[in-house]
C-alpha cells in the first residue's frame, strides 16, 4: 500500500479571524494566506492539501478521525485547544498519523496559561513562533518524518 499523498491541515478557533484579530501579535496575514502558504509548500512535494478551520471542537475531532482514511499527515494549529482540550489531543493521538504542531506567536512567551500544549507530546514536528511562514517550515519538516528522513 502506498503513503497518500495528502495532508490535512486543521486550524481551530478564532483563526478565521487571521489579518484583523490582534495583529501586533498574529500580524496582518489572513486565513487564506495560511491555506496558500501551506499548499505551496505540500506541492514541492507533490502533495496536496485538505484545509479546514472550525471554531467548534467536534468539527475538529471528526475531520481528524477522517484524515486516517486519506492523508498522510496533519499539520495543526489548534488555536486555544492547543491548552484546554484532552479530546483533540486523543484524536490526534487515535489516528496514528504524523503531526506537525504549529503556532502563529510564541506561546512560550505568552500568558502562562499558554504555555502548555495538549498536543506537543503527540506532535512528531513543532513550528513555534515563526508566523504565518511557519507554516511552510512545518510541512517540510512533516514530509521528512512520513518519508523517514527526520532526525527523530
Amino acid at each position: 500500500m502506498t503513503t497518500p499523498r495528502r495532508l490535512l491541515l486543521v486550524n481551530g478557533p478564532n483563526l478565521n479571524l487571521l489579518g484583523t484579530r490582534q495583529p501586533e501579535i498574529y500580524g496582518r496575514e489572513t486565513l487564506a494566506d495560511v491555506e496558500r502558504v501551506t499548499a505551496e509548500a505540500a506541492q514541492r512535494h507533490g502533495i496536496e492539501v485538505r484545509a479546514l478551520q472550525s471554531n467548534h471542537e467536534g468539527v475538529l475531532i471528526d475531520a481528524i478521525h477522517d484524515a486516517r482514511l486519506d492523508c498522510a499527515g496533519i499539520v495543526i494549529n489548534a488555536g486555544g485547544l492547543t491548552h484546554t482540550s484532552v479530546a483533540l489531543r486523543d484524536a490526534l493521538a487515535s489516528v496514528a498519523l504524523p503531526v506537525a504542531e504549529v503556532h502563529i506567536s510564541n506561546i512560550k512567551e505568552r500568558e502562562s496559561f499558554r504555555h502548555f500544549s495538549y498536543i506537543e507530546d503527540v506532535a512528531a514536528v513543532h513550528v513555534i513562533g515563526e508566523g504565518v511562514p511557519g507554516y511552510a517550515r512545518a510541512v517540510h519538516l512533516l514530509v521528512d518524518v512520513i518519508s523517514g528522513r527526520a532526525d527523530g
